[in-house]
């Protein structure tokens, strides 16, 4: 489904809208609330104006750290439909106290309900994502990510200049007032339509226990690693945007030497990026959770972090600039660029993880694994305060000097959590692979099962077979492999990241051609997909060569269904036997490749000579 027929879908469109409104909502009531007391109510407190911001920042986010777990909890075991129904309308409740307080000047009964607010923003957070896989496809739910990330940012941004933009009115009060109480009632009467998911399945009870229901909630996310470390990298992105947002309006003044307009204008720019790089992750994937593209937003955030520390002017203008004075400077386009990618390349980047969990995560447990990572995100969050106190306050950095330190470190994360999870650096060399010297087109593979065990077999023409064929399925495959392809330099280690079989002819090692047998049996066992070279070693002439019993065997071992498969247009690509041997440019650098599926074979069909003729039919003339 294309990404403005889920936006116009029923079962999307009320979900989309009543998040948004709630985010706005949030940020109108948030932003209006900080700049009354820092301007208007300046001296209504019995503190000083620095405590207070600090004051109110924490108690907003407290609540994600004390209840993320317990609403996770909570979102596992109800309908998620009716939870939402029930948190919009506490947020008219929460809202109409506010309308009252901001009229009768109530400033610290504001403050308590800042903190309330922000709890139902907690037990919002884990519902908001964990709905999703139940109100979409696996089609559709990255598509669904992108526009979830796309709209909270905008509405973040939007709450945030409405804010600002009714604290300026006269009669300021009523005019805020109007305004949170209106979107909250529009937000619930939006929520009525959002289809009923029902409960899930072997759902555990709700009980109220945060302290343990904390410690359970982050046990589950520990249990499973490749989960745990893309919580990690979401909270890393939450960290850095935390930074770059808090030092914005410093940054602004005292290095940009522009006014509040400007300020606004980097806002815009950091927003409307992440909104444009959650929708682009969409085309650049198909429709499908591509991990590929995470590496590109990790090296594009790093990029264009060293690149705004350059873009920050050596001198301060004579006077404050306002926006197009700014932008007729020689570095005020360059800055406004830098952010906007710096946007994009996290939109690219977080999209995929949110959509990761949703899709990885066992239903039964899947709101608290997003509530473990909200929790994470704001601890994360709490340490980039630290952090640029201690970097600009402590060491005395100038604030293009801690963006460089943000951009390098972004790198250091990304290595690591790469190389403790492979499969990121896999799926972004096949993503490479299958998008510029492979174009790879598909036919027929909705015959692959969706779920449950299967053998594939296809013709082998090239060392990269593999790598492609695993970039057009959407299951992960496992491979059967040539030990001699598996040993290469370099791809051995992304064939261990695919969990690749290897296999060799059982008189040259008897041990290894065994193993591989007790894999395949095991991997078809716990359900996966299976795919096999049955010719046993790549073609030297183009032609398929006649496929070898073993495939026999393994059905004989563990019956399941066998779907025929063939790659055109690869005998003579860089990669294949085709001229001089592999690996020598023959003229064919850029390659169309199409992958053909047929119908499955039952197990009792599936002779490796039936199996071979299937695939000649499917390859046609063409290698």
């Amino acid at each position: 489904m294309s990404q403005q027929r889920l936006i116009n879908s029923k079962r999307f469109l009320p979900f989309f809208l009543t998040q948004a409104s709630g985010a706005f909502n949030d940020n109108v009531f948030k932003n209006a609330l900080m700049l009354i007391l820092a301007f208007t109510a300046a001296n209504a407190l019995p503190w000083d104006t620095d405590l207070t911001m600090n004051l109110a920042a924490g108690l907003f986010i407290l609540p994600f750290l004390l209840f993320s777990a317990t609403a996770g909890t909570l979102a596992d075991a109800v309908c998620k439909t009716k939870l939402i129904r029930a948190l919009k309308l506490l947020e008219i409740g929460l809202m109409l106290l506010a309308g009252l307080a901001f009229y009768f000047q109530q400033y610290l009964l504001l403050l308590g309900l800042l903190f309330l607010m922000g709890s139902q923003s907690a037990f919002f957070g884990p519902v908001k994502y964990a709905i999703l896989p139940q109100l979409l496809t696996d089609k559709e739910l990255l598509a669904g990510n992108a526009w979830v990330e796309m709209g909270t940012f905008v509405a973040i941004l939007l709450g945030t200049i409405t804010g600002g933009l009714l604290v300026g009115l006269a009669d300021a009060p009523l005019w805020i007032a109007g305004v949170v109480v209106l979107f909250s009632v529009l937000g619930y009467l939006i929520s009525r339509h959002i289809p009923a998911v029902g409960e899930v399945h072997n759902a555990d009870n709700f009980r109220f226990a945060p302290w343990q229901q904390t410690k359970a909630t982050i046990s589950i996310s520990y249990a499973n690693r490749t989960l745990y470390l893309a919580i990690m990298a979401i909270s890393w992105f939450w960290f850095l945007g935390a930074s770059y947002l808090t030092q914005f309006p410093n940054f602004t003044k005292t290095v940009l030497g522009g006014d509040n307009t400007v300020v606004t204008a980097l806002l815009v720019a950091f927003s409307v990026g992440v909104g444009i790089g959650s929708m682009l992750c969409e085309r650049l994937s198909g429709d499908r959770v591509e991990l590929g593209i995470v590496p590109i937003g990790s090296v594009g955030l790093t990029v264009f972090g060293v690149s705004l520390f350059f873009s920050s002017p050596a001198a301060l203008p004579a006077e404050l600039l306002n926006l197009p004075q700014f932008l007729a400077t020689a570095f005020g386009w360059w800055v406004l660029t830098d952010l906007t990618l710096i946007g994009v390349f996290g939109g690219l980047f977080i999209v995929p993880l949110y959509a990761l969990l949703q899709q990885r995560a066992e239903p039964q447990q899947r709101a608290r694994v997003i509530a473990a990572n909200n929790i994470f995100n704001a601890l994360f969050m709490v340490v980039s305060a630290i952090a640029g106190i201690v970097f600009l306050t402590v060491l005395d950095l100038a604030i293009p000097e801690y963006f460089l330190i943000l951009a390098i470190m972004n790198a250091v994360v990304a290595l690591y959590v790469y190389s403790q999870v492979p499969e990121f650096a896999l799926r972004f060399v096949i993503y490479l692979l299958s998008h510029t010297t492979y174009r790879v087109r598909s036919n027929g593979l909705e015959h692959i099962p969706a779920d449950g065990a299967a053998v594939l077999v296809a013709n082998h023409v090239s060392y990269v077979d593999a790598l492609l064929i695993a970039g057009a399925v959407r299951r992960p495959v496992r491979f059967v492999m040539e030990k001699a392809i598996y040993d290469l330099p370099v791809a051995n280690w992304l064939f261990k990241a695919a969990r690749t079989i290897p296999i060799c002819s059982k008189q040259k090692n008897e041990q290894v051609y065994e193993a591989a047998f007790a894999s395949i049996k095991r991997e078809l066992e716990a359900g996966n997909l299976v795919c096999i070279f049955p010719e046993g070693r790549l073609t030297k002439s183009g032609e398929i060569d006649s496929f070898r019993p073993g495939i026999e065997r393994i059905l004989a071992e563990t019956p399941v269904p066998v779907v025929p498969m063939a790659l055109q247009g690869l005998w003579g690509s860089f990669f294949s036997h085709h001229g001089n041997g592999a690996f020598k440019f023959k003229g064919r650098f850029w390659s169309k490749v199409q992958l053909i599926a047929s119908p499955s074979v039952p197990p009792q069909h599936a002779s490796a000579a039936e199996l071979e003729q299937q695939v000649r039919l499917l390859r046609g003339d063409s290698a």
